[in-house]
């Protein structure tokens, strides 16, 4: 139901077949599929409009209105020389927009991670900007193929003028001029720290909120019957297309075991599936059930948020960098993470068929494993930073209030660590006492 909430507190999405969110997935980390059909689009639309331009001046000399067709020629003739210029500078002003644009991901991905990069790559407004600039290059070069004669051809003889396509060329430079703007704002904003641990908060929730509740214990899967081995190219685990891997168990009457977890980097000849209770699926049930990459994704492993939110605060607190409050904003996003992770079902997913049998397992990060992801490493390099160390506390005091008994002890261990180390490290007392104030604003 499109009223629901769910359980993050975000806004219930309607559910939609994994192996089409898997394909969106895939041409949102390209960068030519827009631009490609945005080309496309173009091509087809100024063909349409000069067939429609076509039967407006065929209609008029029909008519014998020889006198509007001849003001039509001088309107066209009037926009033939902005066209002109558009298609000889649009392609200029992209290269120079998108180069310092490069030189902007550039800076931040060394300012924060390289994983930022990926942000550049699947922003929408990034991908609507070049195909709108190329779209309009291209349609202007298709319009001046239209234009016959200028203001001396006869109306009486001319076949085709370029009205509705003049027209929709300034239409698509002033929807260029405005994209430019948009772009150069979110361009900017990938430079900041907040905007960008923001945007990898955000996209961590929606994958909890895809996620499917864990059970908690231990499947009863029955012997293991068999192995599936991994025989395409070396990557890591993108997703899974677990629509296709309940068919293939269904119809074998097995259960299957999925032996990587989401982000686990696989070579050729490693097992990737168990298989409980009978022989294994045929190889081409299985075909493109696990997809593999050259890197992680949200999509299906909300922990690699996680990973993005602690390696900046890793550079953050690097000597070379030393910026504690860039690492206190990532503990803030860290903290909002695991305060709603805390109260979710994290035990592994058992996929059910349409009858309800269990037909795959899928191991996920427990609650242990995110808070250890969340704190260990920054942890390590903390001691020394008490607006830091602050923060942690606090954070790690408002979890504890949030936690459910069963769930507190990581996070007790954590603390306990971190007031070890704070120990070890500051050897004045008042310097200890004030590295070991819990404060949310780290040193407000």
């Amino acid at each position: 139901m499109s009223g629901m909430t769910g359980r993050t507190g975000l806004p219930a999405r309607a559910s939609q077949p994994r192996a089409l969110a898997s394909l969106r997935e895939r041409l949102r980390d390209t960068f030519w599929f827009a631009p490609t059909v945005g080309l496309a689009c173009a091509f087809a639309l100024w063909w349409v409009l000069a067939e429609v331009d076509t039967k407006i001046v065929a209609h008029l000399q029909e008519e014998q209105a020889y006198e509007e067709l001849g003001d039509l020629l001088a309107f066209a003739e009037d926009t033939k020389l902005i066209v002109t210029t558009i298609s000889a500078a649009m392609m200029t002003f992209i290269g120079v927009v998108f180069s310092i644009s490069l030189v902007a991901v550039q800076m931040a991905s060394g300012q924060l991670t390289p994983r930022v990069v990926r942000i550049f790559v699947r922003s929408r407004i990034s991908k609507l900007t070049l195909t709108v600039f190329l779209a309009t290059f291209a349609f202007s070069l298709l319009v001046l193929t239209s234009y016959e004669g200028g203001s001396a051809a006869d109306p009486r003889r001319i076949t085709s003028v370029p009205l509705l396509q003049s027209t929709l060329t300034l239409g698509m430079v002033g929807l260029s001029l405005l994209l430019f703007v948009a772009f150069v704002s979110s361009t900017l904003r990938l430079m900041r720290v907040g905007p960008v641990v923001d945007h990898i908060a955000r996209e961590s929730f929606r994958a909890l909120e895809r996620q499917p509740g864990g059970e908690p214990g231990e499947a009863l899967l029955g012997p293991e019957t068999a192995r599936v081995v991994h025989r395409e190219r070396a990557g890591v685990v993108r997703d899974v297309h677990v629509g296709r891997l309940v068919r293939a168990a269904r119809r074998r009457g097995v259960v299957l075991r999925l032996i990587p977890r989401i982000g686990d980097f696989m070579v050729p000849g490693m097992p990737v599936l168990a298989v409980h209770g009978g022989a294994a699926p045929a190889p081409a049930a299985l075909r493109y059930a696990v997809s593999v990459g050259v890197e992680r994704t949200v999509h299906q492993d909300p922990a690699f948020g996680l990973r993005q939110l602690s390696d900046i605060a890793l550079r953050a607190l690097s000597s070379s960098v030393n910026d504690p409050t860039t690492a206190v904003q990532c503990l803030d996003r860290i903290v909002q993470f695991l305060a709603v992770a805390v109260r979710l079902p994290l035990g592994p997913l058992h996929h059910r068929d349409r009858r309800g049998a269990v037909r795959l397992v899928q191991e996920v990060p427990g609650w242990p494993d995110l808070v250890d992801l969340a704190f260990e490493e920054i942890r390590g390099h903390a001691a020394g930073s008490p607006q830091v160390t602050r923060r942690m506390l606090a954070g790690l005091d408002d979890l504890l209030v949030l936690a459910a008994e069963e769930r507190r002890k990581p996070l007790l261990r954590h603390r306990a660590l971190l007031v070890g180390a704070v120990e070890r490290t500051v050897p004045e007392a008042a310097g200890r006492a004030f590295a070991l104030d819990p404060d949310r604003q780290g040193i407000g």
